[in-house]
């Protein structure tokens, strides 16, 4: 089985040393150092209580790699759990039941993109999204994929092989507003081309 690679990063060297430590020592995991972040699947951030300054850790993190998070934290804000999973964070384990093999179990489910939430955290986060649909994202014609619903309808019929002239006609748009659909779509994200559109739309489970 390949390792799974892992790095560490705590707010004191005592907690840094003993999950890096408890982590080395199990085969399936490969520990990686703080300058090699960018190589990791998983990061394991430890931290008694989700300050500012850990926030601007995780995007820190977050810009400068791919990998998911698991979060060991005895306090993370509701006002700043939205913000955690957008920094993905995948999993949050309380200090006091981040035992080795929950920690470990918790490491393997983040690299095979699982997650694990207490319930409090959950629904809260579920309430979080509901809001942010119904107030900031639905008003503008938004889902929380940053596509609008005929905007998904065109991506997924490309998705499917259709050209511009059997989309709009499926739609019963025109081709010129397939294209500004299409257009559009690019311009706001960034992208590059029709396959990278679909690509972040397949990403984002949408189609």
């Amino acid at each position: 089985m390949e390792r799974v690679r892992v790095g560490v990063h705590a707010g004191d060297p005592i907690t840094l040393a003993g999950v890096a430590s408890h982590l080395r020592a199990r085969p399936e995991f490969q520990l990686v150092g703080e300058r090699q972040f960018g190589e990791a699947a998983v990061l394991v951030v430890c931290a008694d209580v989700v300050t500012s300054e850990v926030m601007s850790a995780l995007r820190r993190f977050t810009e400068n790699s791919s990998a998911r998070c698991v979060l060991v934290t005895n306090e993370l804000r509701q006002a700043d759990l939205l913000a955690a999973v957008e920094c993905r964070v995948v999993s949050v384990l309380p200090r006091a039941d981040a035992t080795g093999d929950r920690l470990a179990g918790a490491v393997v489910a983040a690299a095979r993109g699982r997650g694990d939430l207490p319930p409090d955290l959950l629904g809260e986060l579920l309430s979080q999204v509901e809001r942010l649909q119904r107030d900031v994202l639905g008003p503008r014609g938004l889902t929380t994929s940053g596509l609008a619903p005929r905007e998904v309808d065109v991506l997924r019929l490309m998705a499917e092989g259709w050209d511009t002239a059997e989309i709009a006609e499926k739609l019963s748009y025109s081709e010129r507003t397939v294209k500004n659909v299409v257009y559009a779509v690019m311009s706001r994200l960034g992208l590059r081309n029709r396959p990278h559109a679909v690509a972040y739309a397949l990403r984002a489970g949408v189609i």
